[in-house]
């Protein structure tokens, strides 16, 4: 019988770690969270220093009544939870339900691989209580802030409506962006280009027009690029400059949470939430053969781009044998973590650098090996030789008006070898035939109109790249952060980009103009860093607590008492009572409901007012919503079937 229980979140990860541990150890899973804030009361003595009022969740009783059943034999329990704040205090709030009389352990390990797991065992620790303050922090303040507001949009806008801390403030980003595509003004502007030719050669040159007596040329409109045009075809091109050097390219760190993230999209177009999912699968276990199960990357929310010596020394060693001695730098590269980064923690990579993406491909699905390929490919890039470069840069004379024309050849690929193809879109132009003193014949003017663009939308890896550059979030939430705003339909994901809905833009301009503090972005950002000096020690959460508390009680009064509610009446009757209809907000968008409410309870969907392109239906074109996004259905459904992603050109035009 086993003497020792071992808990661990996921019930993924149990038979792997029961294999590692052996049957002295009783593996079990808790399944995540069964200890929370209760979810039909604020559950917080607020006068009571923030005192948090955990209950066992009521889906979750029957399974923590089988967790004490099972672990009754038990002298010793070992929280194995995940190794961030949020795994502690999993951990840490069980142990008030089936601690009594047990030893109690802590253990954390970044990868699940045998190793790994048997040290972590042979060190256990105690709980660490500054990281669970910092979680019970952060828990608190997100109940407070959605508790408190959530009802206000309720009542001034509509039901089933929702404020986060941080997701509203990951929700202004986006909004403050699709405002300034919106207001964006095209300006003009030229180019001029030329081919260029020695006389004894057949190959092109181009070169860009850069200055004209010595200054920076600025075209903004046609006038002027046509009388430069006409004046260039009077003048003798002259190469006066040759300048050439040797480029480094190094390469870049090991992947953190966000920037995996962010990859993953450019280079696969994963959104977040399924690039963590596909994440976690390879953390937790991949069976590699008969019995063999194994995590083949290690721990997937991290913002420590550290790599263990151990790890590191037997990277080098793989470098230098596969690769050859050329391929592996003097010294190992350093890189520097931000200052809120985890140092206990290391950067995502594969848990075995000899299991390579090719090998490891007929036991992964296609996401899975897409996914290990491109962490293992940066992982093993990030420790070897620059890329070189010999650059090379032509300046040619016109007259009054100068041109350059810039190439680079690859040298040495160094760590770009893992990717050929990046390796020959580095080499560019060879500029290696020409000297001072060539005189060029002037092929053709190539004079080009631009106009300059609007910013992108956000997509969830360039949000997730903004959210960290301004300090707001943390690894574990970048995925939920996106998902959440596309859920409660404040925006809308479009091919990958991130687009506000109507319903995302008034909760927003709401939320900025009674909310101010709580959608700043520096505030979001300096309660962020405050959470971290929690987990340091050097802050104690209830003060950090009631800091924060007054003046967003101080915002909430006003906007009790001042926000107006967000109803407009149409020009539309209820069938049922008579009375005047209005536009409401939901969940799913926006509605009509009857202004006799709550007497009177006749809805219908928002219409578009088109009608239904289909023959003899006099039915009028609803926005709906599935789980694939939104469409566009008759309002005479089921009789009418009409479905369309958009609405028709033809009428949605006029």
């Amino acid at each position: 019988m086993a003497k020792a229980a071992v808990i661990v979140e996921s019930p993924a990860k149990v038979k792997t770690i029961h294999k590692f541990l052996g049957e002295k150890y009783k593996v079990l899973s808790s399944m995540g969270h069964l200890i929370d804030l209760p979810k039909s009361s604020l559950g917080i003595e607020i006068e009571n220093h923030f005192k948090p009022k955990f209950i066992v969740l009521r889906n979750k009783t029957k399974l923590l009544k089988k967790l004490k059943n099972e672990i009754k034999s038990a002298e010793t329990i070992y929280f194995a939870t995940d190794p961030d704040r949020e795994g502690e205090a999993i951990g840490w709030n069980l142990i008030g339900h089936m601690g009594d009389g047990k030893k109690i352990y802590r253990v954390t390990f970044q990868e699940i691989t045998k190793d790994a797991v048997l040290q972590a065992f042979q060190h256990p620790r105690d709980f660490d209580r500054k990281k669970i303050d910092a979680q019970i922090a952060r828990r608190i303040l997100d109940r407070i802030v959605g508790y408190k507001i959530s009802p206000l949009l309720w009542k001034k806008v509509g039901s089933r409506l929702s404020a986060g801390r941080v997701q509203s403030v990951a929700l202004r980003i986006i909004v403050d962006r699709e405002r300034e595509i919106r207001n964006f003004i095209p300006v003009e502007y030229w180019e001029i280009a030329v081919d260029l030719r020695k006389a004894d050669s057949l190959a092109l040159l181009t070169a860009s027009l850069e200055k004209m007596d010595g200054k920076k040329l600025e075209l903004n409109s046609q006038t002027p690029t046509d009388a430069i045009v006409a004046a260039l075809k009077n003048e003798r091109f002259k190469v006066i400059g040759v300048l050439q050097k040797e480029v480094q390219r190094r390469p870049s760190p090991p992947f953190i949470t966000s920037t995996l993230q962010q990859e993953a999209f450019n280079k696969l177009r994963f959104n977040a939430s399924r690039t963590m999912s596909i994440a976690q699968q390879l953390y937790e276990g991949i069976e590699l053969g008969v019995g063999e199960v194994v995590g083949l990357i290690t721990y997937m929310r991290t913002d420590s781009i550290h790599i263990s010596n151990e790890a590191l020394v037997k990277l080098q060693n793989f470098i230098k044998t596969t690769y050859g001695a050329v391929y592996l730098p003097p010294e190992a590269h350093r890189y520097k973590s931000k200052k809120s980064a985890q140092e206990a923690h290391e950067a995502i990579r594969p848990t075995d650098v000899l299991r390579r993406p090719q090998d490891m491909q007929p036991f992964l699905e296609p996401d899975q090996y897409q996914l290990y390929e491109l962490i293992w490919r940066r992982y093993v890039g990030s420790q070897m030789s620059a890329a070189i470069y010999q650059q090379k840069r032509v300046e040619i004379q016109a007259g009054q008006y100068q041109f350059s024309s810039s190439g680079s050849t690859l040298v040495f690929d160094g760590f770009l070898c893992l990717n050929r193809e990046e390796g020959a879109q580095e080499a560019k132009i060879d500029l290696l035939s020409y000297a001072q003193g060539d005189i060029l014949e002037l092929i053709e003017i190539k004079p080009s109109q631009h106009f300059t663009k609007p910013p992108a939308r956000f997509s969830d890896a360039s949000l997730v790249k903004d959210l960290e550059e301004d300090g707001i979030g943390r690894p574990s939430t970048y995925a939920a952060i996106v998902e959440t705003l596309v859920a409660r339909y404040y925006v809308t994901r479009d091919r990958g980009y991130l687009t506000p809905t109507e319903l995302g833009i008034t909760i927003c301009d709401l939320l900025v103009e009674y909310f101010s503090k709580i959608m700043d972005i520096k505030f979001t950002a300096q309660m962020e860093a405050n959470l971290d000096l929690v987990e340091e020690g050097k802050l104690e959460y209830p003060r950090l607590l009631a800091e924060f508390y007054k003046p967003f009680q101080e915002e909430l009064t006003y906007a009790e008492k001042h926000i107006v509610r967000q109803h407009e009446l149409v020009d539309k009757y209820c069938p049922t009572c008579g009375k005047q209809m209005v536009v409401k907000w939901g969940r799913r968008g926006k509605f009509l409901s009857c202004s006799g409410f709550p007497e009177c309870k006749f809805a219908q969907p928002f219409s578009s007012g088109i009608q239904c392109p289909q023959p003899s239906c006099n039915g009028e074109l609803i926005q709906r919503r599935s789980q694939r996004g939104t469409f566009y259905g008759c309002s005479h459904y089921p009789q009418c079937t009409y479905v369309a992603k958009e609405l028709p050109k033809s009428v949605s035009s006029s």
